[in-house]
């Protein structure tokens, strides 16, 4: 099942969820997870739902893409924001070498990826420590 728009991202939300798939099952040839799905349809709470129950949030599907890089095609800033606070990796490359950031500049999320170049741009700043779980990180994209 490939998801060609939203009302079909639904009908794939719903039979996973009435089948009680695994977290990170993939749902589809492409081996998109619900996690994907979620964060591709824009879904912010189910997002959080996954991965409150342990979902993959850098599972990479067939095309190497993670959830971050979903939510950058889809223009999500609030799936972003999810998933950068749940340390998301935002420097993985997709099967075209694209990180997430660099999809939302070529989808036009000029918003999502400011907020993503602010994240990488402070990740750089400081050595990589772990950050608290479950915090959210403050969007500088609009300072």
């Amino acid at each position: 099942m490939h998801l060609l728009d939203g009302k079909l991202e639904m009908e794939s939300l719903k039979h996973l969820l009435e089948t009680g798939t695994s977290v990170n099952a993939p749902s589809d040839l492409g081996e998109q997870s619900l996690v994907h799905l979620a964060a591709a349809g824009d879904f912010p709470c189910l997002l959080f739902a996954q991965l409150q129950a342990g979902a993959d949030l850098n599972q990479q599907d067939v095309f190497g893409e993670t959830p971050l890089h979903k939510a950058a095609k889809a223009g999500s800033l609030e799936c972003l924001r999810l998933l950068v606070g749940r340390d998301a990796q935002i420097d993985v490359c997709n099967k075209n070498g694209q990180t997430a950031e660099d999809l939302a500049w070529s989808y036009g999320f000029v918003e999502c990826a400011k907020f993503l170049t602010s994240i990488k741009c402070m990740q750089s700043e400081k050595p990589h420590e772990p950050s608290s779980r479950g915090h959210f990180i403050k969007d500088v994209s609009k300072e």
